[in-house]
């Protein structure tokens, strides 16, 4: 079985979400390294820098895959859809134990789509979500790469044309569960600074060794985020199981319909004889 994906990871693309990775690795991690000169050891101050670049390179991402094969109209129209559900969603559960049923689609798509669109739909989802609650600050560019991840992992999962039924449910349940629980903990990294030199056992303390600072941080996502990661990597896993079937079927239906991948070819009509 050929699965088409509307964009189908190239070398450009490769290349272009590796850096986009790498940025938001280093923006994730940098207050691990702060040096005790550190005057800004929060992320209010880079975050605008992070958001100008992370916006170019999930451009890039697009305009590598055009310059590859194509984009096909058609699938920044799936793009634009499947985001704008995503962003319906988030709000459904937001405030109530951090129940996001954005999760479950993000995963779903992202297996169907692949991980380049994936990349793209779950920051872009993101964005929008941001701008439908008024959630723009500096922890939105943290959130994008970090929904961009779990998206491209459930691209990169093992058996996208072959793996069906009750085994692609568990894994993608799997997944969404120990996913959901990592967003909640890379996230925490944008957070955690703010909270720098206070008296407490938990906070981050800048130009401590990592073997210092990360205890605190284990300790910060237990008393702090766990109680709200736990409840929507159930939701996702729930999700998934429950709703999984009709959804990838309905992901997988539009994809072979909008025939993304097939080849356009112009025939001269026939003269009459």
């Amino acid at each position: 079985m050929n699965l088409s994906r509307p964009v189908p990871l190239g070398r450009r693309s490769i290349a272009v979400l590796v850096l986009t990775s790498l940025i938001g690795t280093a923006a994730f991690g940098w207050p691990l390294l702060a040096d005790t000169s550190s005057a800004a050891v929060g992320h209010s101050a880079d975050a605008p820098w992070l958001f100008a670049l992370l916006l170019p390179l999930l451009l890039a991402v697009v305009v590598a895959q055009i310059s590859e094969s194509g984009l096909d109209p058609k699938a920044v129209a799936l793009l634009g859809v499947l985001s704008a559900a995503g962003a319906a969603l988030r709000p459904l559960g937001a405030g109530t134990a951090g129940l996001e049923p954005m999760f479950f689609l993000m995963v779903l798509a992202g297996r169907v789509l692949g991980p380049g669109f994936g990349f793209v739909l779950g920051s872009v989802s993101m964005f929008a979500s941001a701008l439908l609650t008024g959630g723009v600050g500096p922890w939105l560019p943290f959130q994008m790469l970090a929904m961009g991840w779990v998206c491209l992992g459930a691209g990169l999962l093992p058996g996208p044309a072959t793996l069906r039924g009750r085994a692609e449910l568990l894994l993608l349940a799997g997944y969404g569960a120990v996913t959901a629980i990592l967003y909640g903990t890379i996230t925490n990294l944008q957070g955690w600074p703010y909270i720098a030199g206070q008296a407490s056992s938990v906070a981050f303390v800048p130009g401590d060794p990592l073997s210092a600072n990360l205890p605190r941080f284990v300790v910060y996502c237990l008393t702090t985020s766990l109680g709200w990661d736990l409840p929507r990597a159930a939701l996702t896993a729930v999700l998934c199981l429950t709703l999984g079937t009709p959804v990838l079927r309905a992901l997988r239906r539009a994809t072979r319909r909008a025939a993304f991948a097939a080849p356009v070819a112009f025939v001269p009509p026939e003269h009459d004889r």
